[in-house]
């Protein structure tokens, strides 16, 4: 399994790195890079590209509507020039709330944009020929009825340093896993429960997989939670509540929060009610303590080493090939340490 994290953007994206460069050490494999509506992830992605030397550098995510198709396609081309082949793009449709509120432009047809997005990228790295796209969402050569008439199909100049580049989805919805598990390199779901996931995910997956180019590798399904390695360390797990109740409860528009959906589908119908009256009433500290501890167990890599290595047990049985996690602890010798101890555990296993 590889082991991967998320870099923090609501800190300084240079003390983030050189803890990145330490985690590099202890046998991180891979950084996702967020941008969501604060700094861009590109700058950071190239910043960390110059600072570490294996771990593979991954957008986590950016999202479709807020550049055009060929620049998302540039920009991962130059990530893995710089880094020398680290670069992996993770791809996202985020939600209206950013979408329409941030960037100001329509959220429409996420499925549609991102299966085209995806060919548009992969003609661009593979350089075989001009860049013709005729789709639904995106036509390239822009229609001369539509511009100036002036434009004409261009290949990208440099030569990408590969032509196939990973491509990763961050996906929730039942059509877009299906699109996942047919197009995607790996997958980025969210709040993702081995005990449940068959039933929210697992018709999805295999119906995309039976659409599957043969070409294509096996899909990497990168799952986890929080990481804390020791003796007595179970309340560490309640560190989760904050976030999922933000999530779970106040992210979106409470007719079109994708987290809740996925919480209610694990079986927490009344718990996903509960949390996001709560949470859009403003009272979060209630709406953290409405969330169930069997998921807060059921999600966390939070414990002694047996427990750790039953979960990353339950974890392979439900499908997932590399972990994403969040190292815990108050300082970077903690989170580090507890990077090198979960390694460790996956190395005997």
């Amino acid at each position: 399994m590889k082991l991967a994290t998320s870099m923090h953007y609501s800190s300084s994206f240079i003390g983030a790195t050189k803890e990145l460069v330490e985690l590099e050490k202890a046998g991180l494999d891979v950084v996702w890079i967020p941008e969501a509506y604060s700094f861009d992830a590109v700058s950071a992605m190239g910043y960390v590209a110059a600072k570490t030397e294996r771990v593979i550098i991954a957008s986590g995510i950016l999202n479709i509507y807020s550049r055009t198709p060929t620049l998302l396609a540039m920009t991962a081309a130059g990530v893995d020039a710089l880094s020398e082949g680290r670069c992996m793009l993770g791809l996202g449709a985020s939600g209206p709330q950013v979408i329409e509120g941030f960037h100001g432009v329509p959220y429409d047809a996420p499925l549609t944009r991102i299966r085209e997005i995806v060919d548009i990228c992969r003609t661009v790295w593979q350089r075989d020929e001009k860049l013709n796209h005729q789709g639904k969402k995106y036509q390239i050569p822009l229609p001369a009825d539509q511009g100036t008439g002036l434009g004409k199909a261009l290949k990208i100049i440099n030569h990408p340093y590969r032509s196939e580049i990973p491509i990763a989805l961050a996906t929730l919805g039942e059509k877009s896993v299906e699109m996942t598990a047919e197009i995607a390199d790996a997958w980025l779901p969210a709040f993702f429960m081995a005990e449940g996931a068959d039933a929210v995910w697992g018709d999805a997956l295999r119906a995309g997989n039976a659409k599957r180019d043969p070409g294509l590798p096996p899909l990497e399904i990168y799952a986890g939670g929080s990481v804390a390695v020791g003796q007595g360390l179970e309340s560490y797990r309640d560190m989760a509540r904050p976030n999922i109740a933000l999530y779970v409860g106040g992210m979106g528009a409470k007719e079109k929060n994708f987290y809740n959906q996925v919480f209610r589908k694990y079986g927490y119908e009344d718990e996903a009610e509960e949390i996001q009256n709560l949470y859009l009433a403003g009272r979060k500290s209630a709406a953290e303590a409405a969330i169930p501890q069997s998921y807060l167990d059921a999600t966390s890599l939070v414990g002694d080493e047996g427990f750790i290595r039953d979960r990353l047990q339950v974890y392979r049985e439900a499908g997932v090939t590399s972990l994403s996690v969040a190292f815990l602890g108050t300082t970077t010798a903690e989170r580090v340490k507890n990077c090198d101890a979960l390694k460790n555990i996956l190395a005997k296993i």
